[in-house]
């Protein structure tokens, strides 16, 4: 099922930058966000047999061995 992925980079100086959350689609039919969903799968009949929601956000937290962009500009 599609879900939405939220990036927060670590940096070394303790500093962490939140990027855009990005939607990551996947390729099921029964899926009404997955761009293989059928546009003839309407309401009632897509309520009763496809995913009306995003699963749980992918949160990835990297932890990056440099200064942030802030303190390597102000060095």
């Amino acid at each position: 099922m599609c879900k939405f992925r939220r990036v927060r980079n670590v940096y070394s100086c303790g500093h962490g930058i939140t990027l855009p959350e990005e939607e990551i689609r996947c390729d099921s039919e029964k899926c009404k966000f997955s761009p293989n969903h059928p546009a003839t799968c309407v309401p009632p009949q897509c309520l009763r047999t496809c995913w009306q929601y995003h699963q749980f956000p992918e949160l990835y937290s990297p932890h990056i061995d440099a200064l942030c962009p802030t303190c390597a500009a102000a060095q």
